[in-house]
């Protein structure tokens, strides 16, 4: 699930060690271990793949804003966390977790757990406290599900608030990078280290004032009273399977411990969900933007051994060298993109782009804003399209798991458990644009009251010190 300890860890951790002993503090994080997906780039001796190895020995002519941003705030960076291959848009018929330069990553609650992603070492390491917290990315549903299925707290922020340079890219329309970590409050101070604006990624420029909130101050216990929430019933009625009963009972368990404690909880369907399944824009809008951002990135490198420049050099590559396994994890997710024959500079980019804003009109923004509601509630595994396509945040926590008789589930390439006993499942609050303060006080408030992440414990638990791995 670690596919790179930082070779600098402990030497930094004495620095910090020494700062701090001469009464200097960078601040809350100041010497604290933090993990980071391995497409989040470091300018010092590790790599960043995102699990490839056509992207192996490459380097970056500075730190990502992330990775700087970080070491400003005193974090230890301990490592680069696994991911599913290229944030899981590579393959039709690959594994969550799974990448080739990092293996295979399971889920910490049953053997052989699917550990759900694209941001899945990020999202078990820290279940597991291999770090005090960990970065994901999401383009749609990389931290929230991950965060979901290892019974974290995740914050997928609103894109433009954390920067995205020198972040491998998917898509600069929806991609955005968040916390992991077992608290709220824990996610809370580190979204504060890394949000505002950045001259490097000019989606930053949209933050409110240019200014960040202090989302550990909005961590309140009272935060529910006063608020209104909606419940689109009819997405519940759209996405609820036979295997879903155990998620909606605790879902409607939360909504009257909301009720409970002065939240008020109103029905709001989404008026264009039904357009919204018909719609394949958001699909366009990924595909041309990967293209045109994975060129952006690789003209970026200092060293770039391979001398890789587009989609169509690294897809050759991973079709010839043996341990990218090929066909048997086909790369037809990028045959689709290079199929259009077209990146994100042409006109029907933009007008998917279009398309997909409409859509959330009538979607959650519009529940949002037509209802004067504070935020959405649903079930975590119902939630991320919506959000990714309105660029809106949503902050997820705990609230439950499968009971002992559930019956065990493989996934569709039967090699990892997709359901099984002690399955964590979760609820998100999702809002408008640049509303994650009020999100984290909700979260915050709610986790107080139910407390579920202790009640099930990991069945994964680690026995390697870092200084075992780090003099390696």
């Amino acid at each position: 699930m670690v596919t790179e300890v930082n070779p600098d860890a402990l030497s930094t951790a004495q620095q910090l060690d020494q700062e701090r002993a001469a009464g200097q503090s960078r601040g809350p994080l100041h010497g604290i271990p933090v993990l980071i997906k391995n497409n989040i780039a470091t300018d010092d001796q590790m790599n960043n793949t995102a699990g490839s190895f056509a992207l192996l020995g490459a380097k970056v002519p500075r730190d990502s804003t992330l990775a700087a941003k970080l070491r400003q705030a005193g974090a230890i960076i301990l490592g680069k966390a696994n991911l599913s291959q290229w944030a899981n848009f590579r393959s039709n018929v690959s594994d969550n977790g799974w990448s080739a330069y990092g293996g295979q990553t399971e889920g910490a609650y049953y053997p052989k757990q699917d550990p759900s992603g694209s941001s899945s070492g990020s999202g078990v390491s820290s279940s597991i406290g291999l770090a005090w917290a960990a970065l994901g990315s999401e383009t749609d549903g990389s931290i929230l599900s991950p965060s979901e299925v290892n019974s974290l707290a995740g914050i997928k922020p609103s894109v433009g608030l954390t920067s995205r340079y020198l972040v491998i890219p998917i898509s600069a329309t929806q991609d955005t990078v968040g916390p992991m970590a077992r608290s709220v409050k824990d996610a809370a101070y580190l979204l504060q280290a890394i949000a505002g604006p950045d001259p490097n990624d000019n989606y930053t420029s949209a933050i409110p004032n240019g200014e960040v909130p202090d989302y550990v101050a909005a961590c309140k216990s009272d935060a529910l009273a006063g608020a209104k929430f909606g419940v689109p019933r009819n997405v519940i009625e759209a996405f609820s399977s036979d295997d879903s009963g155990p998620v909606l009972a605790a879902f409607e368990n939360f909504l009257t411990t909301i009720q409970n404690a002065g939240g008020t909880v109103v029905d709001s369907n989404f008026t264009l969900l039904d357009e919204y399944f018909q719609s394949n824009n958001e699909t366009i809008v990924l595909d041309t933007e990967f293209i045109s951002g994975l060129a952006s990135y690789l003209s970026e490198l200092t060293v770039n051994p391979l001398g890789l420049t587009d989609l169509e050099g690294v897809r050759n590559f991973t079709q010839n060298f043996p341990a990218e396994q090929y066909p048997l994890r086909d790369t037809g997710v990028w045959d689709s993109s290079l199929a259009l024959g077209y990146n994100a500079s042409d006109i029907r980019h933009y007008e998917a782009v279009q398309a997909d804003r409409y859509l959330s009109e009538g979607l959650l923004l519009g529940a949002l804003r037509n209802m004067s509601l504070d935020a959405v509630l649903l079930p975590t595994q119902f939630s991320p399209s919506f959000a990714a396509i309105a660029q809106s945040p949503v902050v997820t926590i705990p609230m439950g798991y499968y009971p002992a008789n559930t019956t065990v589930q493989m996934n569709q390439r039967g090699d990892l458990v997709a359901t099984s006993p002690n399955y964590p499942f979760g609820f998100s609050f999702m809002g408008d644009r640049f509303t994650e303060a009020s999100l984290v006080g909700y979260a915050y408030a709610l986790e107080q009251l139910t407390q579920v992440r202790n009640t099930v414990q990991p069945y994964l638990v680690p026995n390697t010190e870092l200084y075992q791995t780090a003099d390696e």
